[in-house]
């Protein structure tokens, strides 16, 4: 849970907070987008005209960061498309990643990531899931030096990856992490997320509805009787603002392919956040 740390300007009434990413400065909406599931469609099909109304949802609501990966069946190609189509290349912030085991693989899988995502560059490289990580992450280095990508970082998504995670973080320097945090899984707070906000690195939030199992446990529960304090009018919101309220945490990337649900997840990234308090209740609820 969220203990002392950086104090944040509250943002416009209305507005999507913003939190910084501390390596430059630069501001990022804490509400992104992944693409895991969701973005993998035909291009053309019922499905890619409804993303083309989630992404247009999206970028008019204040958000940037969409990420994706070159293992995610046709989502980057996709988020390409989409990007194109709508005009939104430069409003976008792009986090894909490298999935390789050699040096070799690596070079094709970005090359062919640039082709898909119709883009000379990107804003983050990531390594996947720490995969072959001391050869990929100096390699997203060289990218990073000849202004291939603005950032770069490595990724997980269970608790088996934390301790490579801290010892990486300890040793490495970083400009993000990509980690899972959620109601019935706060393991990163102990030790990962305080580190990460110690050593100056951004934070990217994965699996925050635990791949969709919290919204089973809640389906006929009522929110909190304080919901309505932080701005919350459903779960969805409830589980997307605890994770923002841990004040590592720089953005939370939660996959959706519809409209409606696009436009509550936003609502999330505005209003206040949740009090100490308010964050060890959803933990004990959620850990029962």
């Amino acid at each position: 849970m969220a203990g002392p740390g950086r104090v944040f300007a509250a943002p416009a009434p209305g507005a999507m907070l913003t939190r910084p990413i501390p390596s430059s400065g630069e501001l990022l909406p804490v509400i992104g987008a992944g693409t895991s599931g969701s973005y993998d469609v035909d291009i053309g099909s019922p499905e890619y005209a409804q993303l083309q109304e989630v992404v247009k949802i999206f970028f008019e609501g204040g958000a940037r960061v969409i990420d994706t990966a070159p293992n995610y069946g046709r989502s980057d190609t996709v988020v390409g498309s989409l990007l194109e189509d709508g005009g939104w290349r430069d409003k976008a912030f792009i986090a894909t990643k490298i999935a390789a085991d050699s040096r070799q693989a690596a070079e094709a899988q970005w090359a062919e990531s640039l082709r898909r995502l119709r883009t000379d560059k990107v804003e983050l490289l990531q390594v996947h899931n720490l995969r072959d990580w001391q050869r990929q992450l100096p390699y997203a280095r060289e990218l990073k030096a000849q202004g291939k990508t603005k950032y770069v970082g490595v990724t997980h998504y269970v608790d088996a990856g934390l301790p490579e995670l801290e010892r990486i973080l300890r040793s490495e320097p970083l400009d993000f992490i990509q980690i899972h945090y959620s109601v019935n899984s706060t393991r990163a707070a102990d030790t990962v997320l305080p580190l990460a906000q110690d050593k100056g690195v951004a934070v990217l939030i994965n699996r925050v509805f635990d791949d969709g199992k919290l919204f089973a446990k809640v389906k006929d529960v009522p929110l909190p009787a304080w919901a309505g304090e932080v701005g919350v009018t459903s779960w969805a919101q409830m589980f997307l603002k605890f994770a923002i309220s841990h004040p590592a945490v720089t953005a939370v990337i939660p996959a959706t392919g519809k409209p409606e649900r696009q436009r509550d997840q936003l609502k999330a990234g505005s209003g206040p956040l949740l009090s100490a308090a308010q964050q060890q209740e959803l933990v004990r609820q959620f850990s029962a």
